[in-house]
């Protein structure tokens, strides 16, 4: 913990991400089933933190997740990782992933997004 005259902070060294998922033409099911089991299998995998993922939903059906990863070297390690390989393969199959600037909502100074339920 480092703390001052101002505030307690835990120091850590987890990367928290924010990813964009639009979804192809019939295939949105497929994409909240890998939303889904994202993070068990990068919790199984000791991956990410215990920290709770949040999904949600883009008025145009872009699909916005957000996790932390343990950390930067968790990230690298993960694109050499067979499991989390095979599920991004279904990521690729359902969707295309769009930089957070292409959401009208991410241009204003409140995004307001629909939640979707993760199990």
């Amino acid at each position: 913990m480092r703390a001052n005259a101002f505030f307690v902070r835990e120091v850590t060294v987890g990367r928290f991400v924010i990813v964009a998922y639009k979804p192809k033409s019939g295939k949105e099911l497929q994409l909240l089933a890998a939303v889904d089991k994202h993070l068990k299998v990068l919790r199984a995998e000791q991956l990410v933190t215990d920290r709770p993922a949040y999904a949600m939903r883009a008025a145009d059906g872009t699909i916005l997740e957000v996790f932390e990863w343990k950390s930067a070297e968790a990230i690298g390690q993960a694109h050499s990782n067979p499991a989390v390989q095979a599920l991004w393969a279904e990521f690729g199959a359902a969707c295309d992933y769009v930089p957070l600037t292409s959401l009208p909502e991410a241009h204003q100074m409140f995004a307001e997004f629909e939640t979707v339920s993760l199990n």
